[in-house]
């Protein structure tokens, strides 16, 4: 099988996971899937640069973020709260509106976050990577990734305490 064609169905099967990414940065469903378009582009014009394939999901992702963050530095754009709230989506299910705000307070702490820790925590807990293909993607060293994700996290419980506490 030709390696286009390999990147292809790698796209293909993970669209929806590459959209939730490019989402988790831009929160808005035109741009995210700008990114996405522009990264499978970038991919398929230096897809021969890739010297192991067996590492093209990591290889993808990094491009995928490399475009998120490259469109946040091109596009800055305050988002107004009540849009920030349509647009988060939290887990299916019934929640009560206690709940609803939880997830969107969490939403906006992660993305206050830096973008080094923010690209953690998305691979890490909406992407449910392992922690060797973070240090790939982020092209980190592995202890790296772990105190970033560390760090994050304990912003992310501070941030969440001052929200309880209004």
């Amino acid at each position: 099988m030709k390696a286009a064609q390999e990147l292809a169905l790698l796209i293909e099967g993970n669209q929806e996971r590459y959209y939730k990414v490019a989402f988790s940065y831009v929160k808005n469903r035109e741009d995210a899937l700008d990114i996405v378009h522009d990264a499978i582009v970038k991919a398929l014009q230096s897809f021969h640069t890739l010297r192991n394939p067996a590492y093209a999901k990591t290889w993808f992702y990094r491009i995928l973020i490399n475009e998120s963050l490259s469109f946040l530095r091109q596009n800055r754009r305050v988002i107004p709260l009540e849009e920030l709230q349509a647009q988060q989506v939290p887990p299916a299910g019934d929640l009560t509106d206690a709940h609803k705000n939880e997830y969107i307070d969490l939403y906006a702490a992660i993305d206050k976050l830096p973008p080094d820790m923010k690209t953690i925590v998305i691979l890490r807990f909406f992407e449910d990577l392992k922690y060797e293909e973070i240090a790939e993607i982020t092209s980190t060293n592995l202890n790296t990734v772990k105190s970033r994700l560390h760090r994050a996290i304990r912003h992310l419980k501070l941030e969440m305490e001052v929200l309880e506490d209004d």
